[in-house]
């Protein structure tokens, strides 16, 4: 679904959820906000399912997805995705939990991350997924320790530490470069690990409690070159074949995280998925010929690239300003419910919607938030309508780190409702929350 664009085309944005006009995912905008408060967050689950359909008509039948949680886990999306048949790459035992309750099938979740506990790893065990990633070799000295909890071939993938690829992809590093060796092996500690594993029984055999699925490996955030994708996928299979020469090993998994990106901005281009799949195809053709990885299959994690887009964060403008020839618009909402903008220093696109789309004269704006620091600010330029108190303003490309990502106890105001729009319906996924009135009483 699409918001319905006026009958100036000069107005028009090209956007899978949101034209410039008075609807959002189908939906009017004024009466959203009436019913469930500003700000908002709206999500389209139709583009969702075109996202989705999108990367199954382009990549082959050997690669499997599994959603990133992280990138928005509101349940309503989750339980979408799992009707859609999709996986799940969880890094948490809260996202475990999440996951199992929106009716993922364990066999198809991924739980990753550099800092599982003991007791998360205990928890993906007895709830049987797919696959364990080993980050560290204390880590695998712990699920060693837990292979009475497995009672079966539970998977295992070792993560090998990808520093080198995250300078690739644009300059795109993984968020916060500098702590990205927090992941996975060093190459000579993955081949400490296979041994380790080999040693203590627990691979290789009828009776072994754990079975070693393949590697994992990936660099960058938000990728939209196809080529460098293709890239990593092949960077994760040279160094699988070599593993599995050196260790005897026969891969089942190769997983290339995520990193698949989206257009932030009206002058970038999208991800040709087209161009990825027939890349991916061709290197998963060789791998038929190569040492360990004739059974494997290849697993992406798209996150933003599948909700993304999908989504959208509604704020209404409470006062404006003139500064230095640009008019400020001060919102209702800000970076306490999308953090993104300021956390990587990336503006997303801004729209009019509603009755101020229809005007034609446009102003360099800033827009910007209530919150008592400078840092405040959604987008420092953007040619928008003239702003005036009460407009009702569009942040795209929202579904993905959004709110999720952002620190909604700031300040103490409210905490924004999310509404998801199936098929011209819109329902409520999580309730606005009002700070509870009262000196004694907690914030919410």
């Amino acid at each position: 679904m699409t918001l319905v664009a006026p009958s100036s085309p000069a107005l028009s944005v090209s956007h899978p959820t949101i034209d410039v006009g008075v609807r959002v995912a189908g939906q009017d905008a004024e009466a959203l906000l009436r019913d469930h408060g500003s700000p908002l967050y709206v999500y389209d689950l139709d583009v969702i399912s075109d996202r989705v359909a999108m990367l199954r008509a382009a990549l082959p039948n050997a690669v499997d997805l599994a959603y990133a949680v992280k990138a928005n886990p509101s349940p309503a999306i989750l339980r979408h995705l799992a009707s859609l048949g999709l996986g799940a790459d969880i890094a948490s035992a809260g996202e475990l939990a999440t996951v199992i309750r929106a009716g993922f099938d364990m066999r198809h979740v991924i739980f990753t991350g550099p800092g599982k506990t003991d007791a998360e790893l205990a928890a993906a065990i007895r709830a049987g997924v797919r696959g364990i990633t080993i980050e560290s070799l204390e880590e695998l000295e712990v699920v060693l320790d837990l292979a009475p909890l497995a009672g079966r071939h539970q998977g295992l993938v070792l993560r090998l530490t990808a520093e080198e690829m995250s300078r690739g992809a644009e300059g795109t590093p993984i968020i916060g470069a500098g702590g990205a060796s927090k992941f996975g092996l060093l190459r000579e500690e993955l081949d400490e690990a296979v041994d380790r594993l080999l040693l203590a029984g627990a691979i290789g055999g009828p009776g072994s409690p754990y079975a070693l699925l393949g590697l994992h490996a990936f660099g960058a955030s938000n990728v939209r070159v196809a080529d460098r994708l293709v890239e990593g996928v092949r960077w994760v299979a040279d160094q699988a074949e070599a593993v599995a020469r050196e260790h005897g090993q026969r891969f089942r998994l190769l997983d290339a995280g995520g990193g698949l990106g989206i257009p932030y901005a009206d002058d970038e281009d999208p991800l040709d998925v087209t161009q990825l799949g027939h890349g991916i195809a061709d290197e998963i053709a060789s791998w038929g010929g190569r040492a360990g990885l004739g059974e494997a299959r290849l697993l992406l994690e798209p996150g933003r690239f599948v909700v993304g887009p999908a989504g959208a964060y509604l704020t209404r403008v409470v006062r404006t300003k003139s500064r230095g020839g640009r008019t400020m618009a001060i919102t209702d909402g800000g970076i306490h419910h999308l953090l993104r903008p300021a956390l990587v220093g990336e503006a997303q696109r801004i729209v009019a919607v509603g009755d101020a789309a229809a005007r034609t004269t446009r102003t360099p704006s800033s827009v910007v938030g209530p919150l008592c620091t400078g840092l405040d600010m959604l987008a420092a330029e953007v040619s928008l309508p003239e702003p005036r108190t009460g407009d009702v303003l569009a942040v795209l490309d929202a579904g993905a780190y959004g709110f999720t990502e952002s620190m909604p106890l700031f300040l103490s105001h409210p905490v924004p409702a999310e509404v998801v729009v199936s098929r011209g319906i819109a329902r409520v996924a999580r309730l606005r929350q009002e700070p509870t009135a009262g000196p004694s009483a907690s914030i919410w």
